[in-house]
């Protein structure tokens, strides 16, 4: 078999890849216990190798090019392989390690994920962990994430999605609120109140409230003085200062019902939910890193 990486050029693609997970020559040359000139020059001689520039350098940061991002998720997978199949090799033990980077929106980080997320390092402790807390769509090729968590199954079949939860909704407000502007009985009094209003990353249009009627799911628009852009928990807060009314997440607010903060109202009409979905890629090899993660968030799902 011929021969065609020495191992100055493996080395050179390690050195990629962790400046590519940093996006720093300074933090992969710390990691790596070299300087960052020689991973500037390791780098370069990547770019001469393959005939494209892999970064664009600025003064304050480097980032990815179209053709580097596409070789880092090559190498990444690369890497990862030859890792694994030497500790198979030699009956080692495996420890999951490196860089997880992860997305989710904002009611799932800081009521479910997040305060867990001390328990699985202390699982998996080589395992260091991106946390992206945004409730915009992401795209795994370009934004170089290895697991999303959203609101719906994705149309794209090249990625897969498990069920986490069926998140129940739930319609509250202050009590100082009701007493003011009296306490709807059905969905179509809600015209007649301040409904904080939550904008769609996805669409730009406000959020629909969602209700059983008649034995149906049916999804109705409503309207308000307040629209809340991209951090959905901005609506609990507002409907806590006695702001209006606002259809959440119940365990964003169960806290707040036990204590008498908030009220619930409208459950006649309640029962409706919405998923939350862990999303990944199709890859005939996952990362062991990704794997724990994934096998820690499934079997804690409600």
């Amino acid at each position: 078999m011929t021969r065609l990486f020495d191992d100055v050029q493996l080395g050179s693609i390690e050195l990629f890849c962790l400046a590519a997970e940093t996006s720093s020559f300074t933090a992969a040359a710390a990691e790596a216990g070299v300087t960052p000139a020689a991973v500037s020059r390791s780098i370069a001689r990547l770019e001469e190798r393959l005939g494209v520039r892999l970064f664009v350098r600025t003064t304050r940061q480097v980032r990815l090019t179209d053709a580097g991002r596409r070789y880092f998720e090559q190498c990444r997978q690369a890497l990862t392989q030859l890792v694994d199949a030497e500790r198979e090799i030699t009956g080692s033990q495996m420890e999951p390690s490196g860089l997880l980077r992860i997305s989710m929106p904002t009611p799932y980080a800081h009521y479910r994920l997040l305060p867990r997320l001390a328990l699985f390092r202390q699982r998996y402790p080589q395992v260091r962990i991106d946390v992206h807390v945004s409730n915009r769509n992401i795209d795994f090729a370009d934004d170089g994430f290895d697991l999303a968590i959203r609101g719906r199954a994705p149309a794209d079949s090249n990625l897969i999605a498990r069920r986490l939860e069926e998140a129940e909704l739930v319609v509250v407000a202050t009590p100082e609120y009701l007493s003011r502007a009296g306490t709807p009985k059905t969905p179509q009094d809600l015209c007649d109140h301040e409904c904080i209003q939550f904008q769609l990353p996805s669409s730009g249009r406000d959020s629909t409230w969602s209700f059983r009627i008649d034995g149906n799911t049916v999804e109705v628009p409503t309207r308000g003085s307040y629209t809340c852009l991209e951090d959905f928990l901005a609506t609990g807060t507002l409907v806590k200062s006695g702001a209006g009314l606002m259809q959440a997440y119940r365990f964003t607010v169960q806290q707040e019902l036990d204590s008498g903060q908030l009220l619930e109202v409208l459950r006649d009409y309640g029962g409706t939910s919405r998923p939350f979905m862990l999303i990944y890629p199709h890859a005939r090899h996952i990362p062991l890193r990704v794997r724990a993660m994934i096998d820690f968030l499934l079997p804690a799902a409600p």
